[in-house]
């Protein structure tokens, strides 16, 4: 692949439990994740970036954490872990940043820049973006008007059509999509916690939800039901030509 191009690999909703082979609705989300993350990489030996987009656990704890970091840091991939609800944010930032894997907010990936926001709300399932992540996203974006940005963030800032699901997006979404709209290098955002495939335009760019590495939910459903579809992952192309490319790949596990 020429250089001009560099990969994103994506991952998200891991939910890993406290002791290793435990299992949760069936799946053993530990090895469901190992499975993902091993495909992702034989199917594409050129990864310039891992971001991992919330919810590593279920229940957090150093040991989970641990875990995922002794899994992601042999891959010698640079890798940039963000917040879901079920995250301790205080215990990401003990366990990942340090050697390859980090939890920054802002990174440059040739002539692109990635921002990664935190749309954890303590103690709540559904997201907020704070006023210092806003400042954040607005400051950044200001200094670095000629790049194309990729933004990524935990929460969903639009509605699935799950009615249960959608209890739970971005809450002050309306601010989040009065800085998007002024400021046209924002090329995509990505985002995890529906654990499905959707695909939005709005304004210039797309919106992305990437399917779990573990179970899925089932789409437009009233209520809370799991969908019997296989993990997956999604790998970004990045072009230095401001263009990019994107699929999700299911790894089959039945």
């Amino acid at each position: 692949m020429p250089s001009s191009v560099h990969t994103v690999l994506q991952i998200t909703d891991l939910h890993f439990l406290p002791q290793k082979g435990e299992q949760m609705y069936g799946i053993d989300t530990e090895h469901y994740f190992h499975l993902v993350l091993h495909h992702a990489i034989k199917s594409r030996p050129q990864i310039d970036l891992i971001l991992v987009t919330g919810d590593l656990t279920q229940i957090p704890n150093a040991s989970s954490y641990q875990r995922i970091f002794n899994k992601l840091n042999p891959t010698k991939i640079p890798t940039i872990c963000l917040p879901g609800n079920h995250d301790d944010w205080e215990l990401m930032n003990d366990t990942f940043n340090v050697e390859s894997a980090s939890c920054i907010k802002q990174a440059n990936l040739g002539k692109w820049q990635i921002i990664c926001l935190n749309s954890q709300k303590a103690g709540c399932a559904s997201g907020h973006l704070k006023e210092s992540e806003l400042l954040f996203l607005e400051k950044t974006l200001q200094n670095n008007k000629q790049k194309p940005t990729l933004v990524a963030v935990h929460h969903n800032c639009l509605a699935t059509g799950s009615t249960w699901l959608d209890t739970m997006t971005i809450e002050n979404s309306e601010a989040l999509f009065a800085i998007l709209k002024k400021h046209p290098q924002i090329k995509l955002i990505i985002h995890g916690h529906t654990h499905q495939t959707q695909e939005f335009k709005f304004e210039h760019l797309k919106i992305l939800s990437t399917p779990s590495t573990c179970f899925q939910f089932k789409p437009t459903s009233h209520e809370f039901a799991i969908d019997n579809t296989d993990p997956g992952y999604r790998l970004i192309d990045l072009n230095d030509d401001h263009s990019f490319t994107s699929e999700v790949i299911r790894v089959v596990i039945r």
